[in-house]
């Protein structure tokens, strides 16, 4: 071995500590966390000695977070990804390299004022417990945080160099401006909405203070008095739409602005977006299982969907496998081809319809539901509880409520396609998965009483990715049995039983 690649794989495995430079922003952070602790107990504890109770606690919290930097260290050797931090309770965690599924590099704006990132190692273990299933990595430089993913997703001990090119990469696809108009029929704006509107109701509660009485609200409310009520009604829902689709607009911005999605040389997807807080994941491909088309109903009447990757390491609802964010569905279709290498999207083939009788449960569950819903507000208007008006408002949903269940029985189906197990289902929130046949683990067959007398079962996928199981629901018993054997040939085999012939 010469000496320059015995110095470099000393430079691999010898330990590495956390950026110092994180030490300049560690204590505000722990010192701002620490405010409502400290803000109390000066208030309400003023001579009588709890201040200084607070004051301890808050500068145990800022030692506790300033140890955690200088004593933080990891390495990657010996065919693994070591970690370990404490002083006084030493803590110490090993990863093997082949248990590594995703590297997500996400620079929150407390990273980008020193050029910091922070990586997160996912193992694809879904632990009990919060992070359990990463290892993360708080602050490193940008060259090292290219450093870790190289070595820890393609296995290639080498040091990157800050002047070295950057490795070749084909462009898969990257945000187009004019996707913006897809970003007020997410209605992500309206949970921004509501989470404001119930964190100021609840500070007023705290404080005892009624809206009502507030002087501009109150003055607001005298004006209305006077006015119709479908004036008013058609007011609120013009400026809540207004309200809700100028914060949506902003948050697709914040969230896919420079939006790119790219394929390595290695195998690899990489995945870069983000405006204030800019986040970097890769995937590899021999990792991925498959993709996820999703259509809530108002993207899906706007002509838009999202796409999303299903592979092992990567966490349901954690917007990790976010392949595009909502686009034209057309567009959706050509990046799931290129992202699975096919000549098509397999989520576009004619899907198998599923028998009548699950439009009858469909259409029970919806209608029955509002029913139940009505009957609960009459009982409790009957007592005088409640107004009225309620339960009547509820039955008038009754045709919303047909029309959903009608949707979600036409929204139903299922196909084989070459490799591919295709199962589509929902109507509010519409998701068309196609998951490769050989990533399946298994095959549960399942049916619940009403399921029986319909002669419908629930078959179950489980994959380990994703949200480790895909169902097809409510289809015929013998179509789903002869579907669960194509999809896994010989695997039901033992279990089925063959009508003797005449």
């Amino acid at each position: 071995m010469s000496t320059a690649e015995a110095t470099d794989d000393a430079e691999l495995t010898h330990w590495h500590r956390l950026d110092r430079r994180m030490l300049l922003i560690r204590p505000v952070l722990d010192l701002v966390k620490s405010l409502p602790v400290l803000i109390g107990t000066v208030i309400l504890g003023r001579g009588n000695g709890w201040e200084w109770f607070g004051l301890g606690i808050t500068a145990l919290t800022v030692l506790i977070g300033i140890s955690h930097v200088l004593t933080s260290r990891y390495r990657v050797a010996d065919g693994q990804v070591e970690w370990t931090t404490g002083l006084l309770l030493r803590k110490h965690r090993a990863i093997p390299l082949d248990r590594v599924r995703t590297v997500d590099v996400t620079s929150e704006p407390k990273h980008r004022l020193f050029s910091l990132s922070a990586v997160r190692i996912g193992t694809g273990r879904h632990a009990q417990g919060p992070g359990s299933d990463q290892l993360v990595l708080d602050a490193v430089s940008g060259t090292e945080a290219q450093r870790l993913r190289t070595v820890l997703l393609h296995r290639k001990e080498v040091v990157i160099d800050n002047e070295a090119a950057p490795a070749p990469e084909q462009v898969v696809a990257e945000v187009d401006r004019k996707w913006l108009r897809y970003a007020p029929f997410t209605l992500s704006g309206l949970a921004v909405v509501g989470a404001v509107f119930a964190a100021v109701w609840h500070f007023a509660n705290q404080l005892q203070i009624d809206p009502v009485s507030v002087g501009p609200l109150r003055d607001l409310l005298d004006d209305l008095e006077n006015t119709a009520v479908w004036l008013i009604v058609v007011v609120a829902a013009v400026a809540l739409l207004v309200v809700v689709s100028l914060l949506s607009v902003g948050g697709y911005v914040l969230s896919f602005w420079n939006f790119k999605l790219t394929r390595e040389t290695e195998g690899t997807l990489h995945i870069r977006r983000g405006l204030i807080t800019t986040r970097s994941v890769s995937i590899e491909e021999a990792r991925l299982r498959g993709v996820e088309v999703k259509e809530p109903l108002p993207l899906r009447l706007a002509g838009g969907a999202r796409l999303t990757a299903i592979a092992g390491g990567l966490r349901e609802g954690k917007g990790g496998g976010l392949l595009l964010p909502p686009a034209p569905v057309g567009r959706v279709h050509e990046v799931a081809a290129e992202v699975l290498r096919e000549n098509f999207d397999p989520a576009t083939v004619p899907l198998n319809r599923h028998p009548r009788r699950a439009l009858t449960r469909r259409l029970t569950r919806a209608v029955g539901g509002v029913l139940i819903l009505a009957t609960v507000l009459a009982c409790l208007a009957w007592i005088e509880f409640l107004p009225g008006w309620m339960w009547q408002v509820t039955l008038g949903l009754l045709p919303f409520a047909a029309l959903v269940g009608w949707d979600r029985y036409r929204n139903l189906g299922h196909a084989i396609v070459g490799r591919y197990l295709v199962s589509r289902s929902g109507s509010l929130a519409r998701s068309t998965v196609a998951i490769r046949r050989e990533g399946i683990t298994g095959i549960v067959v399942s049916r619940s009483f009403f399921q029986r007398r319909a002669g419908l079962i629930t078959v179950t996928a489980p994959l380990a990715a994703g949200r480790g199981g895909y169902q097809v629901v409510d289809v015929g018993e013998a179509a789903g049995l002869a579907m669960a054997e194509q999809a896994s040939p010989g695997l039901l085999t033992p279990f089925l039983r063959r009508t003797p012939q005449r």
